[in-house]
């Protein structure tokens, strides 16, 4: 398949697929007569996983480690396993820190549909970080 059908088929551009390969995100594609990349339809599954990572918020770096561990086969399947399983914990972390965040704001949207006219003093905290503080600044004498 020729880049702008893989384009079209994953929500890529062209000029990303082409940098995903220039970098060693996706293997080389193949040629045809007329020199333009032929990609296998099998790139679509490999694409889809790359896009979950992102998704997940892998680093470039994380997917281009796990990619040269796969292109070197079955005896990497540990390391791949090790670093996948990393990146799940954090993307866990992530998830359970988002849930914190979704009680806060089902809590606020709460209080506001019974009529409270203040749920919370201060609408800026997070469950995850406290508000600051804020410190008074000195009052400056004007030059009136």
């Amino acid at each position: 398949m020729k880049i702008g059908d893989l384009a079209r088929r994953t929500g890529l551009t062209a000029h990303t697929l082409r940098y995903y390969e220039r970098i060693g995100l996706l293997p080389r594609a193949s040629r045809d007569a007329s020199g333009q990349r032929d990609y296998d339809a099998s790139i679509l599954v490999w694409i889809e996983f790359l896009g979950r990572l992102k998704t997940t918020g892998m680093p470039i770096r994380d997917m281009l480690r796990y990619a040269k561990l796969r292109a070197r086969g079955a005896a990497t399947e540990d390391a791949r396993r090790v670093l996948l399983q990393q990146h799940r914990d954090k993307v866990q972390a992530h998830v359970a820190e988002l849930l914190a965040c979704l009680t806060v704001l089902d809590t606020k949207i709460a209080g506001y549909a019974a009529g409270a006219s203040k749920v919370e003093t201060d609408d800026d905290a997070t469950p995850h970080r406290p508000a600051r503080k804020v410190r008074a600044r000195p009052a400056r004498a004007r030059g009136d």
